[in-house]
């Protein structure tokens, strides 16, 4: 049987980051309708409430299963509404190390929603299941996607040159994502590599876990 990641739930101070669940179906087809969510990613387009279905009930569980990674949404805290999803992807169970991949629904942006996201998975990933390395790409144009990365504290390891097809033009800001391929006006993308290891986050000593309900990240200005 194939290493994969368990069934799992992270809290962080303001988010809470779970398995997806069909009732997310409506949030989900709502959040991947933005222009710039499209203009970042490979999801279909349009993006219906059956495709988040499909995903909820087929693909990210299969996805978790053959140990390829994980899929969660996000959600506040407080009002239980979608912020965003993040996946996990490309794992490699030898390195201990996988490649974070991470959508900001319009309505959340600017709220610091996606690094404290990929905070909490990082401190999970390297805190309760032992991994060594985690990644994150973005088009040399995902202005919005490279911020979350200095602000988590990546380190910038080079430019994969016309390594990306996305939907917008080079230069336009977006949520960070996978390269997209379906729909719009395609064009090349560099692809500026980050990568994350356990030493380079900055944690305060002795508060509880970060998926626990602790604060335990540390967002860089």
């Amino acid at each position: 049987m194939a290493a994969s990641f368990p069934e799992t739930a992270i809290s962080t101070e303001r988010l809470l980051l779970r398995p997806l669940a069909e009732d997310d179906a409506p949030g989900l087809a709502a959040m991947m309708a933005d222009e710039l969510v499209l203009a970042w990613t490979d999801q279909p387009h349009p993006f219906t409430e059956a495709h988040a279905a499909e995903l909820a009930r087929t693909l990210a569980p299969a996805h978790r299963a053959a140990g390829h990674g994980i899929v969660l949404a996000v959600t506040e805290h407080l009002t239980q509404r979608l912020v965003g999803l993040v996946e996990l992807r490309n794992t490699d169970w030898r390195l201990r190390s996988t490649e974070i991949a991470f959508i900001t629904a319009a309505w959340a942006r600017g709220e610091g929603y996606a690094p404290e996201a990929v905070l909490g998975v990082a401190q999970w990933l390297f805190e309760d299941r032992g991994f060594q390395r985690l990644e994150l790409r973005t088009a040399a144009g995902n202005t919005a996607a490279q911020q979350v990365a200095q602000k988590i504290g990546g380190i910038s390891e080079g430019v994969l040159r016309s390594a990306w097809i996305v939907r917008a033009e080079p230069g336009e800001a977006a949520v960070g994502g996978p390269s997209g391929r379906q729909g719009g006006k395609d064009s090349r993308s560099d692809l500026i590599l980050w990568s994350l290891l356990p030493e380079d986050l900055e944690t305060p000593e002795a508060p509880a876990p970060v998926w626990a309900g602790g604060d335990r990240y540390v967002l860089r200005d």
